[in-house]
Order: structure tokens, then sequence, then C-alpha cells
């Protein structure tokens, strides 16, 4: 009813942070938490702007002063040469005040609580059932469920935990967190072999290839008879999205929502918090409506994915597998240039046109570590102090910004695609 959802504290808003543009934009568009990796120990290791153990005391500062937490993710397979690594990196995640760490190897496990370290038990080790969560118990605070549950399914792991009393070894009941938005993998999360035997790039170290978003051919041993898989991409799901069930997920009593992501640009980070944000506080004031979610589902569409589902949580398999390579979003950014400069009395962005024209009224984003993501409108282009309506290719530009932009951010224009 909306008497519960006004009376009840809403969950923990939980964002990927691939880069330092991408925390920034979590943080600015509302997220409660954020999970990143580091270098080399990180299940998105093939991310362009990977963070460092040196960075670790000012992603914690830059959280902490935002009242945002903070969680390192851990979840790779560690080798036997890795022990003292991470050893080291566990050590700084204490000293950084870094808010728990996300685990899968029992080396990580078992070094994280010896120190003191808060641990979040990964998805990979499938917890399914109230047992799966009493034995996990022992080490961790949090457990993010297997993503084939159902709601109900949540929802009985869920009411267990309050009517066992099961708590974690911090004394808190256990709490658990669940997937809401982006990819989904057609194995077990990070559990497959099939890039390691296609590409030897082992999923498990975070360096997944994506063989299964790909077509194939078919082929008879016996006549020799092939056939090419071209149309349907019969092992890559469709991505999750769950706006139009989050009043029964938030009922369910699970404490934190999880956008996958770490690999995505900043306007994807951006884009997704800000909606889910929005859904949630809808929630709360009891205004959540079929209209909102349809607006909702039309801008979770403008930004990358391979088609929407709801995935498992109604009580079946995904509902269609992505039908064609690629993004299906009806939104693309084409990069017109670097800011050269920010004025700020007068708050004027000037950028040099390198890669793309620019046309007046053309939306755009600029793009950046401590910008984060800023979206608007390019209206009264000025281009050797005279206006024009268009800006070309090796022209310097300026146009007023409503918000402060830095030099080195980027600057994109926005495409529709559908």
């Amino acid at each position: 009813s909306d008497v519960l959802f006004l009376s009840m504290k809403l969950p923990e808003l939980l964002a990927p942070a691939g880069s330092q543009a991408s925390l920034t934009a979590a943080i600015k568009a509302g997220a409660d938490a954020v999970y990143f990796g580091v270098a080399e120990l990180n299940m998105r290791a093939n991310t362009a702007q990977k963070f460092t153990v040196d960075d670790l005391v000012d992603i914690a500062k830059q959280c902490h002063e935002a009242n945002v937490k903070c969680y390192l993710a851990l979840n790779v397979l560690v080798y036997g040469d890795e022990l003292e690594k991470i050893k080291q990196v566990i050590d700084a995640v204490k000293k950084a005040k870094i808010d728990a760490v996300i685990c899968f190897d029992p080396s990580v496990i078992e070094y994280a609580r010896s120190v003191g370290v808060e641990v979040h038990m990964s998805t990979q080790h499938s917890i399914s059932n109230i047992e799966a969560v009493k034995f996990f118990s022992q080490w961790a605070d949090r457990m993010v469920l297997a993503r084939e549950l159902t709601l109900e399914q949540i929802r009985e792991i869920v009411d267990e935990i309050k009517k066992q009393d099961v708590r974690g070894p911090s004394g808190r009941l256990i709490e658990i967190e669940i997937f809401i938005h982006g990819a989904m993998c057609v194995s077990v999360s990070g559990r497959c072999g099939m890039s390691l035997y296609c590409h030897n790039t082992s999923a498990n170290r975070g360096m997944c290839f994506q063989p299964c978003r790909r077509a194939y051919q078919v082929s008879d041993p016996q006549t020799g008879k092939a056939m090419k898989i071209d149309n349907e991409f019969v092992m890559s799901p469709e991505d999750l999205c769950t706006i139009g069930l989050l009043d029964e997920i938030v009922k369910s009593g699970v404490v934190c929502l999880k956008i996958e992501g770490r690999g995505r640009a900043a306007d994807y980070v951006d884009r997704v918090v800000r909606t889910y944000r929005e859904a949630l506080e809808s929630i709360a004031d009891g205004t959540y409506s079929k209209e909102k979610i349809d607006r909702w589902n039309k801008e979770l569409g403008t930004v990358y994915h391979r088609g929407l589902s709801d995935g498992f949580y109604r009580g079946k398999a995904f509902k269609y597998w992505c039908g064609s390579y690629g993004s299906q979003a009806s939104e693309t950014k084409e990069f017109v240039g670097p800011v050269t400069k920010f004025y700020p009395k007068i708050s004027v962005a000037e950028v040099t046109v390198q890669a793309s024209e620019l046309e007046e009224g053309t939306e755009v984003v600029f793009l950046g570590k401590n910008t984060g993501v800023y979206r608007t409108c390019a209206m009264n282009l000025i281009v050797d102090e005279k206006p024009v309506t268009v800006a070309k290719q090796g022209e310097v530009l300026t146009f007023k910004v409503d918000e402060r932009v830095r030099h080195g951010d980027k600057l994109y224009k926005i495409l529709k695609t559908k």
C-alpha cells in the first residue's frame, strides 16, 4: 500500500564507477553508494580508465564528503602468486576507510575478515536459499543473490533472515542486494569458460571477450553441411530493466539495488542512476504510476542496451534473447571536441571543434572527471565573436552553459538513432 511505502526506508541505490567521470556522475545523479575496481584485480579489467590502489584515499574522501558509501569489487579468482598483492590491496582498503569489499575468492574473504574489513558476498556464489545465506553469514554482512531468482524467492529469503535472526560478523541482520539494471550473462555471472576457451581471456579475471554475443556457424561433422545463425544471437540475453516492477522489488525488503555497468560511459551511469533515483522517490511519495514508468523506460532506452527485459524476476527466463549485435539505444553520441576554456564570470564554455561540426539547437553532453555528466542544448553559438548557426571543424566555438565545465572535458552531440 502507499502507506507502507511512505513509512519504509528506501533501499540503497548502488551505482557502477569504472572511471573518475563515472564516479562523479553517479554521485551527482543521486547514488547512495558506488562500487569500483582497481587495476588487475578487477572483474572489469578491460575498462579503459582504471582506478589504482593509490586512488583509494581520494575515492573514499570524495564519496564520504557526499554522504555516499564506496565498495571495492575484489571478486576475481586469485592465483597463488597474487596472494601478497591481495593483502596489500585490502590493507590499503582499511587505511582509506573504503566501506566494504565485494568478494568471491576465499583468500580475499578470509584476509578481509581477519583485518576487520567488511565483506559483501559476490553474486558469483549463486546464493539462492536461506541455508546458503546462513553459511556465508560467518564472513559477510551482505549477500548479492544469484541473478536467476524470482521475486517470490527473494522475498522468502529476506523473510527467513528476519524470522531466523541471521546476522553477519558486524552483528547486523544480513543485508540482501540484487541487480536491477544492466547486462545479463548467459552463464553464471563471472563463472564462464567460453571466453578463455575461444580467446584465452578469462571472464573470471575480468577479461571476458563476450563470444556469447556473436553470430555463429553451426556445422554437421558427418555431412559437412553448415547453417549460419546470424539473425538470432542465441546465447546473448537482453539487458535487465526493472523500472516497471521497482515497487514490488522495494516491497520485497532487499537492502540494496545494484546497477551493472562498470564498463559503461559516464553518461550511461548518469541517465540510469537519475532515472532509478526518480522512480524510488516516486515510490516513496506515492506517485509511482504507469505514465511515469512509460517515460522512464523511454529514457532508459536512450543509452546503451541490447534490448530490455525483466529477467527472471517474474518467474520465467528472459522473455526474449537479443536479436542483434550491439546497442539498441535510441540515442548515440558523436564527439565534437575538447573544452579548451571556461569563463566562470559569464558561464561560457570554449570548445575547439575537432571531430564533427555542431549545429545550433543540438542537444549536447559534456563528460569529464570532475564535471561528470552535463547535458544541455547548444544555443547562441559564437565563432570569431560572431553568431553562427553551425560551428565547423577547426573552429573555436563558445556558447553559454548553466553549469561549470572544465578544461579537458569532452563535448559530444546527441544523435537520435530511432
